[in-house]
């Protein structure tokens, strides 16, 4: 972990502190005042939390997920 001195400095070197996390990885804090307030990180590509089941491929809905339900397809406690 790096800490700059001032956010002008990282204004000025902006570029260059972008290659620097992407080429070594590491996380540059940003202070301001001498008080850290941002850090400058390697990106991350988000997880995707669902997984293909190779059962449901092709599978196809039949229903209108956007009708209207009836009064009776509701629960009770929630009529």
């Amino acid at each position: 972990m790096k800490a700059l001195q001032s956010v002008y400095e990282a204004k000025a070197r902006f570029s260059s502190l972008l290659n620097e996390v992407r080429e070594k990885k590491c996380t540059i804090v940003i202070c301001r005042h001498g008080v850290p307030v941002a850090d400058l990180v390697p990106h991350q590509p988000a997880r995707n939390p669902f997984r293909v089941r190779e059962s449901l491929v092709g599978a196809k809905y039949l229903g209108d997920p956007t009708a209207p339900l009836e009064k009776d397809d509701w629960p009770e406690a929630l009529r």
